[in-house]
This record gives structure tokens, sequence and C-alpha cells, in this order.
């Protein structure tokens, strides 16, 4: 098993969703980044989202009731982009294409 998966296993429960959000000094960097490159693959890669969807999905697949931190963090490290006004998302593959929305 790789040792990013092992990583990655700390933040997990059984059933696959995350019990914490790293904060500790040693797992911060590396466990935020493995946390949210784990949740962006539950998000369909040409679709378009409204933020209620975004939620309900982070929802689904964590168990410390804070989806705007990670909602917020997946478009601060452009994993997630959106329109000006907040009412659409997508998953940023290449930061070069918008999609069409």
């Amino acid at each position: 098993m790789p040792a990013a998966s092992l990583t990655l296993k700390k933040f997990l429960d059984a059933d696959g969703r995350v019990i914490r959000w790293p904060t500790r000094k040693g797992d911060r960097l590396v466990g935020q980044q493995l946390v949210l490159e784990y949740l962006i693959t539950k998000f369909e890669p040409h679709r378009t989202y409204t933020e209620r969807e975004i939620n309900d999905i982070l929802r689904q697949w964590h168990t410390f009731e804070d989806w705007t931190i990670l909602r917020r963090e997946m478009f601060e490290r452009r994993m997630l982009g959106r329109t000006p006004d907040g009412r659409q998302y997508w998953v940023v593959r290449d930061e070069s294409v918008e999609p069409a929305v």
C-alpha cells in the first residue's frame, strides 16, 4: 500500500468518510492536501454544481460537520472554480480551461 494511502487512512472512518480536518503541525500541510484530493474525487469533472449541491456532497463524505471549510479550501487551492456570484461551482482540472456555463 502506498505511503499516501496509509496517511490518508488516519483521517477516514471505515465508510471512507473524513473524520477530522488535519490541524496538528505534523499533519497540516500533507494531511489537508490528501483529504482535499480525496474529496475532489467525489465530484464529476465536467459538471457544474450549485453551492447547495457541493455542500450536500461534502456532508456525505465527512463527519465533523464543517463543509464550509472544506468547500472554501477546495476553492482557495484551485480544486473548485466558481462564478463570481458563487451560484455555480465546477472541478478545476486544467486552470486554463473554464467550463461551459
